[in-house]
């Protein structure tokens, strides 16, 4: 349900909320933050084919980190030692290492549409690491939406694995960086310091990250960018519209719109990659993976619900 971008609402405040727009306003809205949402995944598949993927993240996360700087230092809280190795700690986790594992199973061949998906599962991973990390008790309810949703991913993966030629191995890194960015999630709630305004917490966990990506390409030869117009096409694609229009979308529709109907938008978000990857790349995409799409994502509604029952009843 996240993009690229790997980071959590929670980590952020939400603005005060301001009265609705008219019923055709939000549809626009949604349906842009829908296209930008799902953007991530297809500037990653179409940027893999002019560099290396640690190469494209490491020039992806420094111009936007560079970007934003400026607005970071001069607006907003003050930036403090502790706020500073706080954030940088969720940036590892939630940008570097959720990244990595989609962007790496994009480039072995894993359909995008299946990798759009997978990470469409976090509050499922969330809900599972808050059992031991927070003691949370989960419903029937949780249990039969996440069986459901596992269901469907299978489902998918049968498809693809069918259809595709990626190496069994590949599949398992979309679900290694959701778990990264599962687990930071549920552990920043016991850390100070854990929230900012978005522009500063993007600026400090783009850099975080892009210094990480920086080591990773310097120990394989290579920090220059390609002078390729494809990879900057796919660079830029990344920055403005995963990245910049993406999160700010997001945030502008929940101070206008209530939580539940901007998420229920962002879960046709795998579908729409699907389709959009397959318009764009030929990628597969079947009967049997279309219906897998959907009971993935119903078994997402279902735990999504019942989660919204236990807070409201909190």
């Amino acid at each position: 349900m996240l993009t690229d971008t790997g980071l959590s609402p929670e980590t952020f405040e939400v603005p005060h909320r301001h009265r609705s727009p008219t019923d055709w306003k939000a549809w626009l809205l949604l349906t842009v933050l829908l296209v930008c949402w799902s953007s991530g995944f297809i500037g990653m598949r179409f940027a893999v084919g002019h560099a290396p993927v640690s190469l494209i993240l490491l020039w992806r996360n420094l111009i936007a980190g560079l970007v934003l700087l400026p607005f970071a230092l001069l607006t907003g809280p003050r930036l403090t030692l502790q706020v500073l190795v706080v954030q940088s700690i969720i940036g590892l986790f939630a940008m570097a290492g959720y990244m990595l594992g989609f962007a790496y199973a994009i480039d072995e061949g894993v359909p995008t549409g299946l990798v759009a998906l997978i990470a469409d599962m976090l509050p499922l991973a969330i809900v599972l690491i808050s059992i031991p990390l927070l003691g949370q008790v989960i419903s029937r309810g949780e249990w039969l939406g996440m069986a459901i949703a596992v269901l469907g991913v299978l489902m998918v993966s049968a498809g693809a694995l069918h259809a595709g030629d990626a190496p069994i191995w590949a599949y398992v890194l979309p679900i290694l960086g959701m778990l990264s960015l599962a687990f930071v999630t549920v552990s920043q709630k016991r850390w100070p310091a854990s929230v900012l305004p978005i522009h500063q917490t993007l600026c400090i966990q783009s850099l975080v990250s892009a210094a990480l990506f920086l080591l990773i390409c310097w120990r394989g030869g290579r920090i220059a960018p390609p002078l390729e117009a494809g990879f900057w096409i796919g660079v830029l694609w990344l920055i403005v519209l995963a990245t910049f229009a993406g999160y700010g979308l997001y945030y502008f529709s929940l101070a206008r719109l209530s939580p539940a109907r901007v998420s229920s938008v962002l879960y046709l978000s795998p579908p729409v990659t699907m389709i959009w990857a397959r318009a764009m790349f030929g990628e597969p995409l079947s009967l049997a993976m279309g219906l897998g799409m959907a009971v993935t994502l119903a078994g997402i509604v279902i735990v999504s619900r019942y989660q919204g029952e236990a807070h409201s009843g909190a």
